[in-house]
């Protein structure tokens, strides 16, 4: 069995430290294969935001990592920064790869960048990010669980969060199902959520939208606490299906397990 550890919107500079460890000793006692770490892995894109970062990284006993920008990664209040180097930071911390790939015999996890630095918060992808990752899903082994990582969801659960949308998300999502991808990861809303595509999307095969909460920010929504997905998978599995845990952590220095649910795949 292969898991993934999906953490998103760590927000650091505005991270509480009790949550920090607990997710540490979670991915300690859960023993991840990957972490994916979707997107505003810092609050304003600044160096020392970026190494508070890294040192969490350093200490995450996760064998493989997976990192990608959010909108809060490029720099905000500096203008020039965000003019003529806006991933800087997150290259010099993270290396120039902003669509980073994954693969083992169990997964494979093909990284979209979806921030755009003339744009704050939406997201897009673009038709030739959208073939990219369909040519990389097309050579997937049929065991293998496909996974897509964009910062921007494609599904929104509340109709305040539909302004937060991934622009060009339905050409994305048809063509990625068609190319055999099963799950679409992403954060931004701070919502976590596990729903099929094929309710909002006409698509003939099952893929999910896996959304993870902010997992160390006191940036937290509504009553909904940090948050954190456990993904599980077997590829010898039959029917082809995986296990999608959620942790939330429970305001005593722990992280709990919330709820479980079982995704078929095709």
């Amino acid at each position: 069995m292969s898991a993934i550890l999906q953490i998103s919107d760590t927000h650091f500079g505005t991270h509480t430290s009790p949550v920090v460890e607990a997710l540490l000793q979670l991915a300690g006692e859960l023993c991840p294969d990957l972490l994916v770490l979707s997107g505003d892995v810092t609050q304003r894109a600044r160096a020392s935001q970026f190494r508070a970062a890294l040192d969490f990284l350093k200490r995450m006993p996760v064998p493989h990592q997976l990192v990608l920008p959010g909108n809060h990664d490029i720099p905000f209040y500096n203008l020039l920064g965000r003019l003529f180097s806006p991933y800087g930071n997150f290259q010099r911390s993270f290396g120039s790869d902003l669509e980073p790939v994954f693969e083992s015999q169990d997964l494979l996890v093909v990284g979209v960048n979806t921030t755009r630095p003339t744009r704050h918060t939406v997201g897009e992808v673009s038709p030739q990010q959208i073939e990219a990752v369909a040519r990389r899903l097309k050579g997937a082994s049929v065991k293998q669980l496909r996974v897509v990582v964009a910062h921007q969801p494609v599904r929104a659960t509340r109709d305040s969060d539909v302004k937060n949308l991934l622009r060009n998300r339905q050409a994305a999502v048809h063509a990625w199902a068609r190319a055999g991808a099963d799950l679409i990861l992403g954060g931004h809303v701070h919502l976590p959520h596990v729903r099929p595509l094929k309710e909002v999307h006409e698509i003939s095969r099952p893929v999910w939208s896996v959304l993870a909460g902010t997992a160390v920010s006191h940036r937290v929504r509504g009553d909904v606490p940090n948050s954190v997905n456990l993904i599980r998978y077997r590829k010898e599995d039959e029917p082809r299906s995986c296990l999608i845990e959620r942790w939330d952590y429970d305001g005593h220095g722990a992280f709990v397990l919330f709820e479980r649910q079982a995704l078929l795949l095709q």
